[in-house]
């Protein structure tokens, strides 16, 4: 397969002036053009999927089956959802703003684009990383910039080939390279960036961006766990952990990365999960992906070389074919080799710890993208849940917590910041715009404002200690509810008759009082 040349610096710079120019025009604001395009990328999906397959099992023997239900069908989810709901999440909200802003006068929330964005994928899945982002920016009324993973050369070209024939060049561009083209992206100022990969590059994206005060997605990983408590389901859990391990070749963000195992449970988990692994390897090594390279391949054979435990399953290393059976290691310490980075490979390092234990040792490293806790125990979960932080949680499976619709996927400290899915990511290429238009009539109530001050005009925007309790009172004595309740409707009843006594002659006083009361103990009683 031939090479892509990388952009040049003056192609890209005519790409970004482009987009530029384009959302100065306002194009992308059009709704008819965003769910325009967003139809096209699925044409673009449709109509090329025997491509997109042959280039995903170029990159990573990936077969087909995994090609289309976890990236495309992604990408496709993702556009058919924005196009549902598109209408509703770009025409804004009414925020609840109180009686003189709600009722007086008027205040609403526009959802606007926020310009120019930047998206960065990952090679691992480097079809969804690039394109479910877009479809999220392109939804908010935002210009893309695309830049595919150059690890990933066979899709790379052959999004270079499609994006110009699918999609509005005057908004959507895509530009290639490595390292040092990143880096001379970088120096532009964009209005966003979302970027899916590892912590080291995120961190120079993360510094870049900051440069220009750019707010920045970044979607990494981390050493995700799983625990398997004495209470598990050690037959599903072993075949879901083996699933887990063998999908794209254990090259996931999401995957488990270790196994916490409780001592009563340890054998009998390792015994089941070697059961699972040659269950599923039956179906011949042609079924599953191999590893991206012989960089990443070395990696992990260094990695499982160094280990101090003990292989149970597995082991075997092809370096011709990148491929790497899956592995089961026991005896592992917190500072064995297998537990020094994200291992992104089917290696299992399995750790003998009760709940207690693993809690201890997840809270020492930095916070996962993903927690899974196999337990049939609520009280047990709950408590995993209640000292632990992690991006998201699966309990009894894997990774299935990236796919909940409309619910956010994203990560927390060193596994990432922001979040996108749904309304999610729509919201993650947006800017929430607050405007008022406080009423003009009541000129003679605002007054009270401006100087000369008198500190009696001050007590009427004060804001009384009873709303929230009497003072001295401990945390078990605190009060809430209907007397803070009773307050608030007293101080907008108090209001309501400072407006009536400076009201144009022509309002009608006592139905402006009625309305107001009414909607006031609506407000206050009808909320739970």
């Amino acid at each position: 397969m031939a090479s892509t040349e990388y952009t040049s610096p003056e192609e890209f710079e005519l790409c970004y002036r482009t987009l530029q120019s384009t959302f100065a025009g306002n194009r992308t604001k059009s709704i008819k053009w965003r769910k325009w395009q967003l139809k096209q990328l699925w044409w673009l999906l449709e109509q090329n999927l025997d491509r997109i397959v042959d280039a995903l099992h170029t990159e990573l023997n990936r077969h087909a089956f995994e090609t289309l239900t976890m990236e495309v069908r992604g990408v496709k989810g993702d556009i058919v959802d924005m196009l549902e709901h598109i209408d509703e999440w770009s025409k804004g909200e009414k925020p609840d703003a109180g009686f003189l802003f709600g009722t007086l006068g008027k205040a609403w929330l526009r959802k606007e684009p926020l310009g120019v964005t930047l998206i960065i994928a990952a090679w691992n899945f480097p079809l969804y990383t690039l394109l479910s982002p877009m479809v999220a920016a392109i939804a908010a009324g935002n210009c893309v910039l695309l830049k595919p993973s150059e690890l990933a050369p066979a899709t790379q070209a052959l999004l270079v080939d499609l994006v110009p024939k699918y999609l509005d060049q005057s908004a959507i561009r895509l530009v290639t390279g490595g390292p040092a083209e990143v880096g001379r992206i970088l120096e532009f100022k964009f209005n966003h960036i979302f970027y899916t990969g590892g912590g080291k590059v995120g961190r120079i994206i993360a510094t870049a961006a900051a440069k220009h005060l750019t707010p920045v997605v970044l979607e990494l990983g981390g050493q995700a766990p799983v625990i398997v408590t004495q209470s598990a389901d050690i037959e599903l859990a072993a075949k879901r952990i083996a699933h887990a391990k063998l999908t794209n070749s254990g090259q996931v963000c999401l995957n488990g990365n270790h196994i916490f195992a409780d001592p009563a449970v340890h054998d009998r988990l390792l015994a089941r999960l070697a059961f699972w692994f040659d269950k599923f390897l039956e179906s011949g090594h042609e079924q599953f992906a191999t590893i991206i390279n012989e960089r990443h391949f070395d990696r992990i054979a260094g990695l499982l070389k160094s280990s101090a435990g003990v292989v149970v399953y597995g082991g075997d290393l092809d370096r011709d074919r990148k491929y790497i059976k899956p592995t089961i290691v026991r005896d592992i310490m917190t500072d064995d080799s297998l537990m020094s980075e994200e291992l992104f490979a089917p290696i299992a390092p399995v750790i003998v710890a009760d709940v207690d234990r693993a809690i201890r040792i997840v809270n020492s490293m930095p916070p996962p993208l993903g927690l899974y806790i196999f337990s049939k125990d609520q009280a047990e979960i709950d408590h995993i849940l209640d000292h632990t932080s992690s991006g998201g949680v699966t309990i009894n499976d894997l990774m299935i917590h990236a796919g909940v619709p409309h619910a956010p996927f994203g990560g927390v400290g060193e596994s990432g910041y922001g979040s996108y899915h749904g309304k999610y990511g729509f919201d993650a290429f947006s800017h929430t715009r607050t405007v008022v238009a406080p009423p003009t009539w009541l000129e003679a109530v605002m007054s009270f404002r401006y100087a000369p001050f008198d500190m009696k005009k001050a007590k009427f925007a004060e804001i009384k200690s009873s709303l929230i309790g009497k003072p001295g009172e401990t945390m078990e004595q605190q009060t809430v509810g209907k007397k803070v309740a009773m307050s608030t409707i007293m101080r907008h009843a108090l209001l309501a008759v400072a407006v009536l006594a400076v009201a144009d002659s022509a309002t009608n006083g006592k139905l402006l009082f009625v309305h107001t009361m009414r909607d006031v103990v609506d407000k206050v009683w009808g909320r739970k």
